[in-house]
């Protein structure tokens, strides 16, 4: 009886040492409470909950306490598991362009199309990118980390996803949650900015409306997009290839079924596994080091400005604009991809001074243009970086 007992005894000791509670630390709870806030965030108060409550949950996921010395091979960095295997797809870079595909399959250019010139607001938007990038260098990064880091200011996670795993492996972790967590708070970073940096006239100013686009000019602008971005920045080329593409078969007219399945399941699927094992390679052990504080910082630096770029840059422009040419500066904040966040941001501020002037339409050809500037400028990077 007694050797039973003691037998007992050692296997409830053995089964205790597996357990999440004997293993569990100070970093784990802190990264615990993270994943819940997120998930609280996107359920009260909506922000992306398409994009906070996979990176919420994968949170919770990767930072279930374990013995890493028991060879389970459970945890997202166990080569073999299967977090690991589908974390693959972040860490080689094929998650991004799948989304890019599906971004493209779902966006309509017309509103930049009809006003070519909103392109250079998407493009001003990006000096938030290259401001990070040498505030990064002169704080100690190296430039390849630098790189990466600085890719948070144009407000897409996908970019930030892809520039990273070329660029930086060891920080994609930090760096895809800072990009996705300024995307999701787009409504509280970006209206106090908008209405520091205008004035009460500046933002009663009305755009003329848009004009028609036609279907051949719509059919014409992924095929020109392609061949004037991807020569000019090649190493853009797996993000700008996937967007266009998926931008011809949602314009064509006759590939509807192939633009739904890009639009729908294919990066509603490729979106959850993104969203949890990006969540759940905030390990602990791996994410809580003081080059994640950095980054965090870094990321919200170059995000304020990027938005700010946005908006001075339409202010500077209006110098040059005749009377009924002006645009609304409230616009330029969208210069960031956060695509259609930022946009409906222009749209709410705008409201606020003025109900009958609608600023959407005007402001998604800004923020198409920040999807094609953002990845123009993470092949840029790539290109002399690599």
């Amino acid at each position: 009886m007694g050797e039973f007992i003691t037998f007992l005894g050692n296997n409830l000791a053995d089964f205790w040492t597996y357990t999440g509670f004997a293993n569990a630390t100070g970093g784990h709870v802190i990264m615990l409470l993270v994943g819940l806030f997120f998930i609280y965030l996107a359920v009260a108060k909506e922000f992306e909950p398409m994009l906070l409550i996979p990176i919420g949950f994968g949170m919770l996921i990767g930072n279930i306490p374990f013995n890493m010395d028991a060879g389970l091979k459970v945890g997202i960095y166990e080569e073999g598991s299967v977090l690991n295997i589908l974390y693959q797809g972040v860490t080689s870079g094929w998650y991004p362009p799948l989304i890019f595909l599906g971004i493209g399959a779902m966006t309509d250019f017309s509103a930049l199309i009809s006003n070519p010139k909103l392109m250079l607001i998407g493009a001003a938007a990006q000096f938030g990118i290259f401001g990070a990038y040498m505030t990064a260098l002169a704080i100690g990064f190296d430039p390849m980390q630098a790189g990466a880091i600085g890719i948070i200011g144009g407000a897409d996670g996908p970019t930030a996803i892809f520039l990273s795993s070329k660029l930086a492996p060891n920080l994609m972790g930090a760096i895809a949650v800072s990009a996705y967590s300024y995307m999701a708070l787009v409504p509280v970073i970006q209206p106090p900015i908008m209405r520091l940096l205008t004035t009460k006239h500046e933002r009663l100013i009305r755009m003329k409306p848009p004009r028609v686009v036609s279907h051949t000019e719509k059919v014409m602008f992924p095929i020109i997009g392609l061949l004037l971005t991807c020569f000019l920045v090649p190493s853009g080329l797996p993000l700008l290839g996937m967007l266009f593409f998926g931008n011809l078969l949602k314009e064509s007219g006759v590939t509807r079924r192939l633009a739904n399945t890009a639009s729908g399941p294919l990066i509603d699927t490729i979106t959850i596994l993104l969203g949890l094992t990006v969540g759940a390679s905030t390990q602990a052990s791996e994410f809580l080091t003081t080059d994640s504080l950095w980054i965090f910082g870094l990321g919200a630096f170059s995000f304020i400005v990027a938005t700010a770029s946005g908006v001075l840059f339409v202010k500077i422009f209006n110098i040059f604009l005749k009377k009924g040419n002006k645009i609304n500066p409230l616009i330029g904040n969208a210069g960031v991809s956060a695509v259609p966040d930022s946009a409906r941001i222009s749209q709410i501020v705008g409201l606020e001074y003025d109900p009958t002037n609608y600023l959407l339409m005007h402001a998604m050809g800004p923020n198409v243009a920040g999807v094609i500037g953002s990845a123009v400028a993470a092949g840029i990077l790539l290109g002399f970086l690599m």
